[in-house]
């Protein structure tokens, strides 16, 4: 069980991958760079305060994984 822990780990990291890359170019640099009022609030929403959140947390539970920080 604690290898698919680890493995897991793995997962978790490419997660945060995707999830930093959809998040920019998917979410925030468009509306960043779209003009509008409400697009730039949103843009700086998801780039400076949901991206580190969600990206960073993924990490930690990545690198905890695969340091074995969650075997018995």
């Amino acid at each position: 069980m604690n290898t698919v822990k680890r493995y897991l780990g793995i997962v978790w990291l490419a997660l945060a991958a995707l999830a930093g890359y959809f998040g920019i170019t998917t979410l925030g640099l468009p509306k960043l760079t779209s003009g509008k009022t409400d697009d730039l609030v949103f843009g700086i929403i998801i780039v400076f305060v949901l991206m580190p959140l969600i990206v960073g947390g993924l990490i930690r539970f990545g690198l905890y994984a695969l340091q074995g920080e969650y075997d018995d």
